[in-house]
């Protein structure tokens, strides 16, 4: 019989740090609670019990001052709360993968995102996942589960519980997809369930019977028993050697081994020597003969998983399942020139990694994840070349003729000329910047790739110009910037694309230039008034229509009302008076004074202060019409007036008058004028 012993079998790192912490808890004669059982494995929660470990389900209660453990399932932020109220120490030992979910649920939460769990709503670690999201999510077990979901038009963030298989999470994203038009999909099932489910699956597949060990109250260990079982009907769940069932050693050739993420690994060696001892008289393999062949055999030049157990400033530190731990330089880990080992690596993770030596000299391995990068990054920007697809690198280097940019350890070249879509001066202005190109030359054999970032920018602006007018229409808002100012208006960045604002369309008031309200980079927001698609025009207006002084004036300006104003232009057939800015009343010529007057600049000037009545407010044909006289009427000094001249005037002031009822404020003076020239020169001819 051969026996096949998983490599990933027993503790994950998330349990094997917890249970770490509590025993090294009570080996140092702490008092020390557990937020719930820290494991799911009896043996181990009833060796911490006799050690002093106390389980609890709340913290009502726990003294102050003691010290509680969060086991790697994770809680909610109420009970870090409550945690924090009752002065009590907490050993936080959350999974990183489960922190991971916690801090993206409560991110897409409050973007307004529906969140979608795939897991089992009873375990604690969905419970935990839950609560970041106020206990809002939507939780299936499986895709049958889905069919209770309503249609919405909200955007669905979906992630999995650590443990769930991939063939429950992607049933359940099909089904979510058909309930949702779009969805987040984020793919949080851990690496290491993933390996221990995948490699489950392939020792499943080439054996005659298959024990799983672990708890049946676990999660992981339940799909790795229901993932045996799809592959190998002779599958077995125990929890220690004592529930082995009756087995015919004779009639069995392979014998596979695999264990939960909470399996301690004395349980893994108890069962294996039973086997090893019913096994005997057929002189099959030994325990120990299984346990070697679980360690795996290393050769330079190989390239191999391994979990990141350790790191500082030089090296980072990897286990192997070697009987020396690896080692890799961090120059040889990545050439990021802004790498810091504290921020872009975690204990734990799981890399692959290229075995440069066996043996240093001083028993060590030494590795690189940069030669691994580059080999898997050659053939990736390869097939973006031939694809024409887009890369993304960090710029690292400049030369005198363009820059050097790592695409994941390789190098690849961008020309000056195809860094931008303008002329780069200085090209220092890119260090340490990721940049997404499109490879324009790739020579394998002579390692000479070339980049170019214009033609990206140039496909985005494109793409981006498409967008915007499939969905422009009048009346759109939008936040632009200001992109130059000109003489008649400003034109204005609205997404990539170009508006013109009028000088006449920037504020109620009027302005000489737009400098004197606008200045190259300003943010402001805009509303689409009219667009040419055909000719890619767009004319924009900075105006609110709530900003409009003739917004309010029918509930501000009542007839019958005294108001103060200043004289702002005087014309022939009268006076506009500003009541605010950008609101005028005329006042009529015949409405000035007592007595016939020639003009109206024989008694008033400009900027001068005066009192007038309401007579007429039509907001509608944004008119309002004042007469001083009946406040304060200003006669002129008495000066005799030819009878004929007399006439003239007044039949001038008539006509203007009567024309001025029908034309809108800002054509009134143009036109004005236009009509006192004609009836002057008339009345000279006459």
């Amino acid at each position: 019989m051969r026996i096949i012993l998983a490599e990933t079998a027993g503790f994950c790192f998330g349990v094997d740090n917890a249970v770490r912490k509590a025993y090294e808890l009570l080996d140092g004669g702490e008092r020390i609670f557990t937020l719930g059982a820290i494991i799911h494995n009896e043996q181990v929660v009833d060796d911490l019990k006799s050690r002093g470990a106390e389980v609890i389900s709340d913290i009502d209660g726990v003294p102050d001052g003691s010290k509680v453990i969060i086991r790697a399932h994770g809680v909610t932020p109420d009970i870090y709360e409550a945690i924090k109220r009752n002065n009590i120490q907490v050993v936080d030992t959350t999974c990183p993968y489960v922190r991971k979910i916690h801090m993206l649920v409560k991110k897409k939460c409050n973007e307004g995102c529906r969140i979608v769990i795939a897991g089992d709503r009873e375990h604690p670690e969905v419970k935990g996942i839950n609560g970041w999201c106020g206990n809002t999510a939507f939780i299936a077990n499986t895709p049958e589960e889905m069919d209770s979901f309503p249609q919405t038009e909200e955007t669905c963030c979906l992630v999995a519980q650590t443990t769930i298989t991939k063939e429950k999470f992607e049933g359940i994203y099909d089904k979510l997809k058909e309930k949702c038009k779009n969805v987040l999909k984020f793919d949080t099932i851990c690496n290491a369930t993933s390996n221990r489910q995948e490699e489950t699956r392939r020792i499943a597949r080439q054996s005659d019977v298959m024990l799983v060990i672990g708890s049946k109250n676990s999660s992981n260990t339940q799909k790795l028993y229901e993932i045996s079982k799809k592959y190998c009907e002779e599958t077995y769940l125990i929890e220690t050697y004592g529930d082995l069932p009756p087995i015919n050693i004779k009639k069995i050739n392979t014998l596979g081994i695999t264990a939960g993420a909470s399996t301690p690994e004395r349980t893994i060696k108890e069962v294996i020597e039973k086997m090893d001892e019913l096994n005997k008289q057929e002189n099959e393999m030994s325990f120990e003969e299984a346990f070697e062949n679980s360690i795996v055999t290393l050769r330079s030049g190989e390239i191999v998983k391994g979990r990141i157990i350790g790191y500082n400033n030089a090296e980072i530190y990897v286990d192997l399942g070697y009987k020396s731990d690896g080692i890799i330089p961090v120059s040889e880990y990545t050439d990021d020139p802004d790498f810091k080992p504290e921020a872009s690596i975690k204990i734990g993770d799981e890399i692959e990694v290229f075995i440069v030596r066996v043996n240093d000299g001083e028993g060590n391995v030494m590795l690189s994840k940069k030669k691994v990068d580059s080999m898997k990054s050659i053939d990736e920007i390869e097939q973006a070349y031939e694809n024409k697809t887009p890369v993304t690198g960090k710029v690292v280097e400049t030369t005198n003729g363009g820059v050097i940019a790592s695409v994941n350890g390789v190098r690849v070249f961008i020309p000056a000329s195809q860094l931008s879509e303008r002329y780069v001066k200085d090209l220092n202005e890119y260090l340490r910047q990721t940049v997404t190109v499109k490879i324009v030359e790739f020579n394998k054999q002579r390692r000479k790739i070339v980049g170019s970032r214009r033609i990206v920018l140039a496909e985005n602006r494109e793409q981006i110009a498409d967008q915007f007018w499939s969905g422009i229409e009048v009346g759109k808002k939008y936040d632009g910037i200001v992109k130059s100012l000109m003489d008649f208006g400003a034109f204005i960045d609205i997404g990539g694309v170009d508006g013109l604002v009028h000088v006449s369309e920037m504020s109620w008031t009027k302005i000489k230039h737009p400098s004197d309200v606008l200045k190259v980079g300003d943010k402001v927001e805009v509303t689409v008034i009219e667009f040419d698609a055909e000719k890619k025009r767009i004319s924009l207006t900075m105006k609110k229509e709530e900003d409009n002084p003739w917004f309010k004036a029918a509930e501000k300006y009542k007839v019958g009302d005294i108001v103060k104003g200043t004289v702002v232009r005087l014309v022939p057939f009268g006076a506009f008076i500003e009541l605010e800015k950008g609101l005028d009343g005329l006042v009529h010529i015949s409405q000035i004074s007592n007595v016939r007057i020639a003009k109206p600049g024989d008694v008033l000037q400009t900027g001068q202060e005066t009192e007038a009545k309401i007579v007429e407010v039509n907001v509608e044909a944004k008119k309002i019409s004042l007469s001083i006289k009946e406040v304060n009427p200003i006669d002129p000094p008495s000066v005799t007036v030819p009878e004929k001249e007399a006439q003239e005037t007044v039949e001038t002031a008539d006509v203007k008058a009567a024309v001025e009822d029908e034309v809108p404020n800002e054509h009134r003076e143009e036109l004005a004028n236009t009509i006192g020239d004609a009836l002057s020169t008339l009345n000279e001819k006459e």
